[in-house]
């Protein structure tokens, strides 16, 4: 049986990346919500 959680840098950064959130009406509340909230990483 294989894990499940395969950590690869290139997936994560494609999925939740900076430029992904940006690109989506939704991807921006979030970055926005966590600028507001003060989190010093926004995102991956």
């Amino acid at each position: 049986m294989s894990k499940t959680y395969n950590p690869k840098k290139r997936k994560r950064a494609k999925t939740h990346g900076f430029l992904v959130r940006q690109g989506t009406p939704g991807g921006k509340k979030v970055v926005q919500r966590r600028r507001r909230k003060g989190r010093s990483k926004l995102t991956v």
